[in-house]
């Protein structure tokens, strides 16, 4: 049964339902990027793991958020509808942020405890997300009426609009949380992954209040076993009698003997696109170059672009678009390679985040000594003690003050500038405190502003590529199948991350070749794609609906007319006496 509802938004043709979809997607992507901007330094700075397994461990989390939306797909479009499932799975993912979250608090257990804490919380996060992803935008388009396709298309204008307005205050909220909350002691994670949870708790109460106004499509049984069968049918019976009978028009038609012609339509319906999807991993994989080797352009400025240019998201064809996007991206990271950017590491929980420097200090002295620069506070023990790094100010630090248990000491270390990282070496000599500054990582050479045009393209791109590519997915499956294609669509990016750990970890080349190889290859397969895209042939689902309706109609009609001869021919025949 479909349940129907005729509330529309202030007169206009969107479903008063989308503005519970719209907010709730907001808060859960909130809360995803919330907690993932702080991971890596929850890894490394909480459980003390290095740099190599935090990134191992943050890629394996990232990629399985990726895989498990096919798992949501097939339990929605299978067995509990969409909407069941994006409540049932919501849970799991409040749950997941829940042990998360107590996974942070120092006081609970040892070590041990809050690893395995934080690896439960983890995947029961990776299944969340990723099974509500498909769901939750293949169940916005469901609220619309066949002929609403151009609100439809908005739609996932203002769907993808949100997730980039979740992620971008989230990403400056939660490590500011982390940073400049202390609690337990020190740097408060509880409360950065807290906070993201109580988001999800109030995206899943938004999605429920919605439920009265929903247009909720029932499920259409297991449809995965009946494709697998009907896929392997139409292999067995071609090998079989392929030499006697007379050729297909499609190997799929070989299972028309025992398979519904309207199945068999929709598996070609779904391979067709699946096939098309084929070469956009590699897009991921170099948009995924954005955070390889700490090249993070500020956070809120890439994604206010992105929101600017989904407003003004253009009209044209889908495929075209797509192809176009892949193409500003490809430009993107040729320019890159020109200007050859630098390593900007990007701090977010200050405002200053561009413009501060490392450094450290080496102390020979025979006594320890407290380093005031400007605002941070530096301590070296005594005999080659070595101080923490601390990122400072871009700025020039002249008469920095030097204190030991005797003597007071002022220092001059000079221009301390972009991007640098310093090792100051402190010597006691008769006449004071001397020092060798060593520029350990070169100064930037390079405005940052240079990145702006590049950041504009990408963005610009995959704005075209990420929209165009939702609402194709929606619209080119059969109804039973809109959540499994949907997955479909985001397990490219799940494989545009192996590509990247394949090629980006074990090539061991320059970051400048890197993003030029990626760049290449994108610029190769968007040729390619451009090629598929123009020989691809749009269906209507809603008009298969229909073909198939007729033809059953049609069939009924002959049915009752055989019955009516056969009754004819049954009175004309003559009677039979008993013998």
């Amino acid at each position: 049964m479909l349940i129907c509802c005729a509330q529309k938004l202030c007169g206009t043709n969107y479903p008063v339902s989308i503005a519970f979809i719209v907010v709730n997607e907001f808060c859960e992507r909130f809360s995803y990027y919330g907690m993932k901007a702080v991971l890596t330094l929850y890894f490394i700075h909480y459980l003390n793991w290095d740099k190599d397994l935090s990134t191992a461990v943050y890629h394996a989390f990232s990629s399985l958020c990726y895989f498990t939306p096919l798992l949501g797909a097939l339990i929605a479009d299978s067995w509990l509808g969409k909407f069941k499932t994006i409540i049932y799975l919501s849970i799991v993912y409040v749950i997941g942020h829940v042990v998360k979250s107590v996974g942070a608090i120092p006081d609970v257990g040892d070590s041990t405890l809050h690893i395995a804490l934080s690896m439960v919380g983890l995947v029961l996060i990776a299944f969340g997300t990723g099974g509500i992803k498909p769901c939750v935008a293949a169940f916005g388009g469901d609220q619309f009426d066949e002929e609403n396709t151009e609100e439809r298309t908005k739609f996932f204008s203002i769907f993808y609009m949100s997730i980039n307005a979740g992620s971008v205050l989230s990403t400056i909220v939660t490590p500011i949380l982390r940073g400049d909350v202390k609690c337990f002691g020190g740097d408060c994670y509880a409360l950065a992954f807290g906070v993201p949870a109580a988001l999800m708790v109030i995206a899943l109460v938004v999605f429920i209040s919605g439920s009265g106004l929903y247009k909720k499509s029932p499920p259409e049984g297991n449809v995965l076993v009946r494709v697998c069968k009907c896929i392997g049918f139409a292999i067995q019976n071609r090998w079989r009698n392929s030499k006697k009978s007379p050729k297909k028009s499609h190997w799929l038609d070989w299972a028309e003997e025992k398979y519904p012609k309207r199945l068999i339509q929709e598996i070609k319906m779904v391979f067709r696109v699946l096939v098309l999807y084929i070469p956009l991993p590699m897009f991921w994989a170099l948009f995924d170059q954005q955070v390889q080797g700490y090249i993070q352009l500020i956070s809120f400025v890439f994604t206010d672009t992105q929101i600017v240019v989904t407003i003004f998201h253009l009209k044209g064809h889908p495929l075209r678009k797509m192809a176009v996007g892949m193409i500003l991206a490809a430009i993107a990271f040729c320019a890159a390679t020109v200007v050859e950017i630098n390593v900007i590491v990007c701090t977010f929980s200050k405002i200053d985040y561009i413009a501060s420097k490392d450094l450290l200090f080496i102390n020979t002295h025979t006594e320890n000594i407290n380093i005031t620069v400007g605002t941070d506070e530096f301590y070296a023990a005594a005999n080659y003690g070595i101080s923490q790094n601390i990122s400072v100010p871009r700025g020039e630090y002249n008469g920095v003050v030097c204190e030991t248990n005797s003597n007071q000491y002022h220092i001059d270390l000079g221009l301390l500038d972009f991007g640098a990282f310093y090792t100051v070496i402190l010597s006691k000599k008769s006449e004071g405190l001397t020092t060798i500054k060593m520029e350990d990582i070169q100064a930037n050479n390079i405005h940052i502003t240079w990145q702006i045009p590049q950041y504009v393209f990408l963005t610009a791109g995959e704005v075209m590529f990420s929209i165009t590519g939702l609402e194709f997915s929606y619209s080119q499956a059969p109804a039973s199948m809109k959540s499994v294609l949907q997955a479909g669509w985001l397990m490219t990016v799940a494989f545009g991350n192996v590509i990247v750990l394949i090629v980006a970890e074990g090539a061991g080349m320059e970051q400048w070749a890197e993003f030029l190889l990626f760049a290449g290859l994108l610029v190769a397969v968007s040729i390619i794609f451009s090629i598929m895209a123009y020989f691809y042939t749009y269906v209507d689902p809603d008009q298969l609906d229909k073909t198939f309706r007729e033809d059953t109609d049609d069939e009924k009609v002959k049915s009752s007319d055989s019955k009516k001869k056969e009754t004819v021919s049954l009175t004309d025949m003559p009677k039979q006496t008993k013998m």
